[in-house]
């Protein structure tokens, strides 16, 4: 499959889960913002999949990022950012979200699993997103992230050149 077909929109995301759903896959689910790849995505993204059967990132959408990280970012537009993680071995899908909070795109991905980093905890967690994982009877697993890894950290190193 390409990248490009590993797309999905938030109108095939209903019928795509249930597919997984009817064929007894679990589906991992993981969200961000994934601007400029790096190391640290790259071993987030593959431990996430070591959780099930599928990983299905949602990303966030060019608005969302600003908001999150301000009003240079993203970098690499949403398109881009989402055939670039599309091409990784370990995604089995993308889908693009266009809110802050990934809580509609939960309800709607129904993961059995879901994965976000090690800077978080269950307490933490924004717990509208906690609600719409747990309450389909999904589970929350928490990875570390590699130190000293991030695209901020990058962004900083680029500017000091």
């Amino acid at each position: 499959m390409s990248s490009a077909e590993k797309i999905l929109t938030a109108a095939a995301l209903p019928a795509w889960r249930e597919q997984q759903r009817q064929a007894g896959r679990q589906v991992v689910v993981t969200n961000g913002c994934f601007d400029l790849l790096h190391a640290g995505h790259v071993s987030y993204l593959e431990a996430a999949r070591a959780e099930g059967d599928l990983l299905l990132l949602g990303l966030n959408g060019d608005g969302s990022v600003r908001e999150l990280k301000g009003p240079t970012r993203p970098v690499v537009p949403e398109t881009d950012r989402a055939r670039v993680l599309a091409a990784l071995g370990c995604v089995d899908a993308v889908c693009v979200f266009p809110e802050v909070r990934a809580i509609r795109f939960l309800g709607v991905a129904q993961p059995d699993v879901y994965v976000k980093g090690g800077d978080y905890t269950i307490d933490t967690i924004n717990q509208d997103e906690r609600h719409a994982v747990e309450s389909h009877g999904g589970r929350i697993v928490f990875i570390p992230f590699l130190p000293g890894r991030s695209t901020t950290g990058l962004l900083s190193k680029i500017q000091k050149l």
